[in-house]
């Protein structure tokens, strides 16, 4: 070929006679040929002739290239293992990393006029062949999760924090990821469900990619199935730690290529194997200062993560491979407080004493930033609408108490006033005086609702899967208990009105049902302790949402359910207490009056009257004082409407309630006859006293 002839002409190909599929052999250098010259590596001249070797091509040595006057410079490879391989797998070698083979077993062919140059990148101890031609590091490109990423487009326009919003709890949390030297390097943000924690961390993601910092950002997902589970967490870290370094890659890379079934392995293994050896062997090989990689990992949502124990496999596997003294890692997990990272930090817990815990929802009072947001917001529309007068402030501060601490509350409302084609200000009105009725269209607070509908099915599946919980009904139980405890801003009635003690011993629990049954419902409610106001219910929107068919749709439990069971709870109770330390059956003797006739509704108990009644359990009763059975005398006026199901099937059972219960209001009357004379002469005594 002449000297002066294009350098981008292709090299020309002689077959060798004895060659007997010379055309295919062409083809295939003249592919290889072209992907050479896209990545400027190699010039044709016809200067040197380089022999290819039989089963690929090699960086050239300096005797294959020892008559040429062009410039030549290798870079430096990983030419070692990462370190000791576990038994049974391969060492990890330099042939490993830099072969690249073309022509595997052609033979009887040769290629002339070829001139290879190697070209110096601007940092030497960056590797010349690109990850990206790995197989390993397609490999574990295939197994992360896109849409985990902070700046995904599956997360496109993803809640965060305004400027001058939650400015205390972001100053805190960057100011601890970026002091280097403080030994707490685990963060760990709790809170309640809808109180801005995925804001929060969508927040610092950012700020900590402008400042350089961001090593990875994982962002769970109940409802995204490519980021709902544990087992796209590691390589999705490692994915993108290995991208702000091109060493880094290549070790992560090759150690995928050497163990290709490495994300079936535990956790444990494949953070070790993907993170930690990597970058110990570049650390101890090449001499990288692990401190100038971005260190800070940031997981959100650890809740919405499949499978309680999944997630503590996840918080034991940082724990124990993180957060070694050698390596830079500053990590913070955002949750709402269920099991796992609840047991973790609690006393006794295995992040107690290395974890930071901040508790949102106690710590950090968001009223002043709702209506901050709320005002800014309303202020825009404004300016779409042309009517700065259509709210109030009266008008925000009804949204921020409804919203009891919850930032997603005023979000969701803001989201639906703030619809095109709408009018903010019938919206607002519609909110502010929304009563929800069968048939209505509207549904202002349909992303609430699905936040909670979420919650709390899979509260109600981790309960009932428990073998000691077979044959309950965790949304019943709920509903008993959550009416138990309404005062009257929730309802007018006041609810049950049962202590927690009585209420346990006559639904036949055991101590502790509380705190398991509520154990993955610590987002919305908490136990406390107390003998009438047990519970605590975070938000008041929770309390709606369990009240309104149209919102709880399956999951809603009618006040009729509830009465029935408890009246039924209390004839068997009275007949035969279920635990041998209950109390005697006075409470439930007191109270069956109240559960089988409630004011408008309808309990239907037929069946368990007719066995009371065969098993005499009314004569039970009327062994009792006569106070405990001051409220049956109410039961006359409607006991035929109580009982005319029953008297249809065993009239003689009807007779038989009557006459205890006509007997029953006898005495009450006498004995309220006899009170009001006794408190009479102590009346009277008093003011001879007093005279």
């Amino acid at each position: 070929m002449p000297e002066d002839q294009s350098s981008n002409t292709l090299p020309k190909s002689r077959p060798n006679p004895r060659s007997t599929k010379p055309c295919w052999v062409l083809r295939a250098w003249q592919a290889f040929w072209l992907r050479l010259r896209r990545r400027g590596r190699v010039q044709a001249s016809a200067k040197h002739t380089i022999e290819p070797r039989p089963i690929g091509i090699s960086p050239p040595t300096q005797a294959d290239i020892s008559n040429s006057s062009a410039r030549q410079t290798v870079e430096p490879r990983l030419a070692a293992p990462l370190e000791e391989r576990p038994s049974g797998q391969p060492p990890l070698t330099q042939a490993g990393i830099s072969s690249m083979t073309i022509f595997d077993g052609a033979h009887h062919f040769q290629v002339d006029n070829v001139n290879v140059t190697m070209s110096s990148p601007s940092n030497p101890r960056e590797p010349l062949v690109d990850a990206h031609l790995l197989p390993g590091w397609k490999l574990l490109v295939e197994k992360i999760s896109p849409n985990a990423l902070h700046n995904s487009s599956a997360r496109y326009d993803a809640p965060k924090c305004d400027d001058d919003t939650r400015v205390e709890v972001t100053r805190e949390l960057m100011d601890r990821i970026e002091d280097r030297e403080n030994p707490q390097r685990l963060l760990c943000m709790t809170g309640a469900a809808g109180s801005g924690k995925s804001a929060l961390q969508q927040t610092i993601a950012e700020r900590c990619e402008r400042s350089g910092i961001l090593g990875s950002a994982y962002f769970f997902a109940n409802a995204d199935p490519t980021r709902n589970t544990i087992s796209t967490v590691v390589p999705t870290i490692a994915f993108q730690l290995g991208s702000h370094n091109t060493a880094l890659k290549q070790a992560i890379a090759v150690a995928v290529a050497q163990d290709t079934v490495i994300f079936k392995r535990s956790l444990r293994t494949q953070m070790d194997d993907l993170i930690v050896r990597p970058l110990r062997y570049l650390r101890d090989g090449t001499g990288l200062d692990l401190s100038t990689l971005p260190y800070a990992i940031l997981i959100d949502g650890l809740d919405e993560c499949q499978g309680e124990d999944r997630q503590e496999e996840l918080l034991t596997a940082i724990r124990e491979c993180l957060f070694a003294d050698d390596l830079p890692f500053c990590i913070f997990i955002a949750s709402r407080p269920e099991w796992a990272i609840r047991t973790a930090l609690a006393p006794g817990g295995h992040l107690r004493a290395v974890a930071y815990h901040i508790q949102l929802s106690e710590h950090y009072d968001a009223s002043g930033d709702m209506r901050r947001f709320l005002r800014r917001r309303f202020e825009l529309l404004s300016v779409r609408t042309g009517n700065p007068h259509w709210f109030t402030e009266e008008n925000i501060e009804t949204l921020v108490h409804a919203g009891s601490g919850q930032f997603i509350y005023v979000a969701t409302v803001y989201r639906w006033i703030s619809e095109r084609r709408a009018s903010p200000a019938e919206r607002l009105q519609f909110v502010l005086g929304w009563t929800p009725h069968e048939g209505q269209q509207a549904r202002p607070f349909e992303a609430l609702d699905e936040l909670y509908t979420n919650i709390l099915l899979n509260a109600k599946n981790a309960y009932e899967a428990v073998d000691t919980h077979s044959g309950l009904d965790f949304l019943l139980l709920l509903k008993i208990h959550h009416m138990n405890v309404m005062d009257s801003w929730l309802d007018p009635r006041g609810g049950l009105q049962l202590s927690k003690v009585h209420l346990t011993d006559l639904l036949g629990l055991r101590d502790k049902s509380l705190e398991l049954l509520f154990s993955d419902l610590h987002s919305l409610v908490s136990v406390k302790d107390g003998i009438f106001s047990y519970l605590d219910i975070h938000h008041k929107s929770f309390s709606d949402f369990l009240k309104t068919k149209s919102r709880a749709k399956d999951l809603f439990v009618p006040p009729s359910r509830v009465y029935t069971h408890l009246a039924k709870c209390c004839l068997q109770h009275i007949i035969r207490p279920p635990l041998a330390d209950s109390y005697f059956p006075f409470d439930s003797i007191s109270n069956l009056p109240r559960f089988w006739a409630p004011p408008g509704v309808l309990v239907d108990i037929d069946d368990e009257l007719i066995d009371f009644t065969q098993k005499g359990g009314w004569s039970k009763i009327d062994s009792a004082d006569p106070g405990r059975k001051q409220y049956y005398g109410y039961l006359l006026k409607q006991l035929d409407v109580l009982t005319g199901g029953v008297k249809k099937r065993h009239p003689e059972v009807v007779e038989v309630i009557r006459t205890y219960i006509e007997k029953w209001k006898r005495e009450y009357d006498d004995l309220g006859a006899e009170e009001e004379m006794e408190d009479f002469d102590d009346m009277e005594d008093e003011w001879s006293d007093h005279l």
